[in-house]
């Protein structure tokens, strides 16, 4: 199937990551031209997604050089293997993972925002995770059920502009993904299997908007 992203022009930030990496590859084998954002601008542009002035300098330069954007995806955010998990409740902690994900994503949607809505077309996907759906860790609960809500407000806010809003909700990425799914627990998918997916979603043929959707089996035993 062709996505029709031949020449397209899409943000991956995150994109040196463990899953913006397959992203960005499987974006390029469908022809999109694929810039990178990160801190360091290592293999694309500037951008520290917790600041919104480098923010807004790194999509100015994008769009001066490029001249549109046409999709943007966020997967910028500290891996859940960097939380404490003893600090799970801990306010602090808390905080600093929602900004860390959910405000990363709030802040690069603001601001790429006006130029798609200006061109009449968009696609905004943010990586969140199906912890969203389960207790036991306040930290890893809270930062993607809001990355979720957040996404689901904007879907609803740009509704008939041609922007559409959505997520991704991976449990487990592994590169070698079980096929087992374990009661009250999602089902393993590889970076490669969620980058199939993004693709699809950053592409023209896509028209889904609000929606928060699972790969690999979505939790078993939750409605």
């Amino acid at each position: 199937m062709d996505l029709q992203l031949r020449e397209r022009v899409v943000l991956v930030v995150g994109g040196n990551g463990f899953i913006g990496s397959a992203i960005t590859a499987r974006l390029r084998q469908e022809g999109a031209t694929v810039v990178v954002a990160s801190r360091s601008g290592e293999g694309g542009v500037v951008l520290d997604a917790s600041d919104e002035s480098s923010l807004s300098s790194g999509i100015a330069e994008l769009l001066v050089e490029h001249h549109r954007l046409d999709a943007v995806v966020v997967t910028a955010a500290p891996s859940a293997q960097t939380l404490d998990s003893s600090r799970n409740s801990d306010p602090s902690q808390v905080a600093e993972a929602l900004d860390g994900k959910a405000l990363t994503f709030l802040r690069v949607a603001n601001a790429v925002i006006p130029a798609m809505s200006h061109a009449g077309y968009g696609r905004i996907v943010g990586i969140s995770g199906q912890n969203a759906l389960l207790t036991g860790n306040i930290t890893g609960s809270v930062r993607n059920a809001a990355l979720n809500i957040i996404a689901k407000n904007l879907a609803d806010e740009l509704a008939g502009t041609g922007v559409t809003v959505t997520t991704v909700n991976p449990g487990t990425v592994s590169e070698t993904p079980a096929t087992d799914v374990e009661p009250g627990r999602g089902g393993e998918s590889s970076p490669s299997q969620i980058a199939d997916l993004v693709a699809f979603l950053a592409s023209p043929l896509s028209a889904v908007s609000g929606e928060s959707i699972a790969i690999g089996h979505r939790v078993r035993g939750v409605v």
